[in-house]
């Protein structure tokens, strides 16, 4: 009789990205992997050592697709727009993998293809290298936030959206101008979460890049 098929490590993180697209992290597992190939899980161990191993390199594929598409090009502060625009469009492509990213981050090379990146263009923006580590860190948990937030919006099921939306009217449009005045006055102006994200992605990330402008040229003011 012959025996079970020998799967390849691409052959399962693409089951594994396939599984993820109607699932997330949480309800995700090596079994139903298994299960999903037609195998064992003894026999997916052999690729991936824990649950979390494997998620890790299911979201370090996006990172290599976003990396993939980006050209190194302009000055430091185009190249970190460009990187995290490239990430937020592949995971836009994916986004049950945003919150796997979030979550688990990556160990892989579209990961430190990521982290290269973005240090280099840090350099590159005349900071000092003591400074940094610190920079690279609070870019890197914005964009991860900004994008799985966006991806946790695009995945909920148009009823419950609908539902949502229902219940932000009321909040808002019904709110009490007693105990809520401020809401009450700005009530028709303001918009749900996922509202124009796009912009409040950009405008964030821009107020990042415009602090660490900021310290540059502070730093060379007192040079001159």
């Amino acid at each position: 009789m012959a025996g079970r098929r020998r799967w390849t490590t691409d052959e399962i993180l693409d089951a594994a990205a396939e599984l993820l697209r109607t699932s997330d992290a949480d309800s995700f597992s090596v079994r139903k992997l298994a299960a999903a190939l037609g195998t064992d899980s003894s026999s997916l161990y052999r690729h991936f050592r824990s649950k979390t191993e494997l998620l890790r390199a299911v979201a370090d594929r996006v990172l290599l697709a976003a990396m993939d598409g980006h050209r190194a090009e302009g000055d430091w502060r185009r190249r970190l727009t460009a990187l995290a625009l490239h990430l937020r469009e592949a995971f836009g492509r994916q986004p049950q993998l945003a919150a796997v990213w979030g979550r688990y981050a990556s160990s892989g090379t579209g990961s430190r293809m990521v982290m290269e990146e973005v240090l280099q263009a840090l350099r590159a923006s005349g900071l000092p290298d003591a400074e940094i580590p610190v920079r690279y860190h609070r870019i890197a948990v914005l964009i991860a936030a900004l994008i799985a937030s966006e991806a946790g919006a695009v995945t909920v099921a148009p009823e419950e959206h609908e539902q949502g939306m229902e219940l932000f009217r009321v909040a808002v449009l019904g709110a009490d101008p007693e105990r809520f005045p401020a809401l009450a006055h700005f009530a028709r102006d303001i918009h749900p979460l996922g509202a124009d994200r796009r912009a409040v992605f950009e405008e964030l990330l821009a107020a990042q890049l415009d602090q660490i402008e900021g310290v540059v040229r502070s730093r060379q003011g007192r040079t001159a």
